[in-house]
Order: C-alpha cells, then sequence, then structure tokens
C-alpha cells in the first residue's frame, strides 16, 4: 500500500544508567517512515543514530514514548515477540558484516531462513535468488576469508534482504570500504528498494552514502535538528 507508515516513532525518550545518574541518548524524537522510503539518519558519533536504529530494530526499548514499527509496539514486546518481528520482518546490515567464518557464502546467507518454516528447496531458491540481486551466485560455495571487504558486505546485504523484509536498517555499511565499493553497495541497495519496495533506514556520516538518500535526518545529541526530503535528478 501506497503511502503506508511502517514506522511511527512518537515523543522518543532514551536513557543509559551511568552511575548513580543517566545519560540521555534520545531525547523526544518523534518521526514517520513510510513503505518504500530511502532514507537516512545522520549525524557525528554520539548523536544517537545508533540508538535509535536499535530501537526501531526492536534490539532495545525506549525509556518514555512510544515505538510502532509494522503494527507492533516496541514496547509492548516479549522477547519472543521480539525476536519474531526482527525474524521475518526486519533485515539487518552492519559495518562489520557479521559473517560466520566457518560457513560458506550460501550458509551464511541461509541462516536468516532457518527459523522460518520453509522447506530445504524453497531456502535454496531464495537463498540463490538473493545472492543473483547482489552478483555473487558465483561466490555461493566460497568462505569470507576468501572474499573482499565489498564482497563480504554483499553477502550481508543478501543475508539481510533473502527474507524480502519489509524494513532493513542499515547501520554504517560503508564504514569499511572504499569509495569504489561504498558506491557500489549503496547502488544494489538502492536497486533493492526501488525494486521490492523494501523501505531502507541507514545510520551514518558518510557522505557517499548520504547522496543517494531520498531523505536525510540530522540529529545532534540525541534531538532532531532537521528532517529533508531530497530529489534527484533522474
Amino acid at each position: 500500500m501506497e503511502n503506508e507508515i511502517i514506522v511511527k516513532l512518537e515523543n522518543l525518550v532514551k536513557r543509559f544508567p551511568v552511575g548513580k545518574s543517566h545519560f540521555t541518548a534520545l531525547r523526544n524524537i518523534s518521526l514517520e517512515f513510510k513503505k518504500g522510503e530511502f532514507a537516512g539518519l545522520v549525524g557525528p558519533s554520539g548523536s544517537g543514530k545508533t540508538t535509535l536504529l536499535n530501537i526501531i530494530g526492536s534490539l532495545d526499548t525506549p525509556s518514555e514514548g512510544i515505538a510502532t514499527v509494522i503494527g507492533k509496539r516496541i514496547n509492548d514486546l516479549s522477547h519472543k515477540a521480539a525476536a519474531h518481528l526482527r525474524n521475518y520482518n526486519i533485515g539487518f546490515i552492519f559495518q562489520t558484516y557479521n559473517l560466520l567464518p566457518v560457513y560458506n557464502v550460501f550458509d551464511n546467507v541461509e541462516f536468516a531462513l532457518l527459523l522460518q518454516k520453509m522447506t530445504a528447496t524453497e531456502r535454496k531458491k531464495a537463498v540463490m535468488e538473493a545472492l543473483e540481486w547482489v552478483g555473487l551466485t558465483d561466490k555461493a560455495k566460497s568462505k569470507p576469508a576468501l572474499l573482499s571487504g565489498g564482497e563480504c558486505q554483499r553477502v550481508a546485504i543478501a543475508r539481510a534482504m533473502v527474507k524480502r523484509p519489509a524494513l532493513v536498517l542499515a547501520d554504517e555499511p560503508s564504514a569499511n570500504l572504499d569509495s569504489v565499493n561504498s558506491n557500489h553497495i549503496v547502488q544494489t541497495m538502492k536497486q533493492l528498494n526501488r525494486e521490492l519496495n523494501t523501505t531502507f533506514i541507514f545510520s551514518t556520516h558518510d557522505e557517499k552514502v548520504m547522496r543517494y538518500l531520498d531523505r536525510v535526518i540530522q540529529l545532534v545529541d540525541g534531538e532532531v535538528a532537521s528532517d529533508e526530503l531530497i530529489k534527484h535528478e533522474d
């Protein structure tokens, strides 16, 4: 459904205990993300980008306010319900790839499907399709140690996309890549965004990533400083 809101954040506050006091990482964040958006949370280290992504991804809960993701209130989810939301509806891409070194590329991508009720045949079809999206079908049997950094990140994208999630959260996905690989990675994600209408939300301060974003949300000291839609020339 066009214009469907899949993430709604209302007056979000996140505090972390520090000794006998606390540190406020997020302050009164209110944002909405629609289906098919290609958006980024930008700002320096310590601005609250990753904390906000973790709440959206149900890896953490807000101290105050309401976070609703794909129809589920993060505040109210049990550990089991939060895991179910992640397993079926949210893909994650991290700067460190987080690939399992003892398994080959196929197994690393398939891992995201093992908790779903799919047959081996269905899993194989989904994995090979995801590897085709990122141009790595010829590397299916290779171990991560034999891949370049750019290839490892493309495997991570395939792993995030193999379950066709409604939402993908990418935390500094280009941090460990050179400019050529960074551009290739973001172009791949942009293409998947267009073809599958998947919502992408980035955490980044990389100009190479920011130039592809359709929406830039600037965070400063845990608050939204600006929220801008970006028009691109075709």
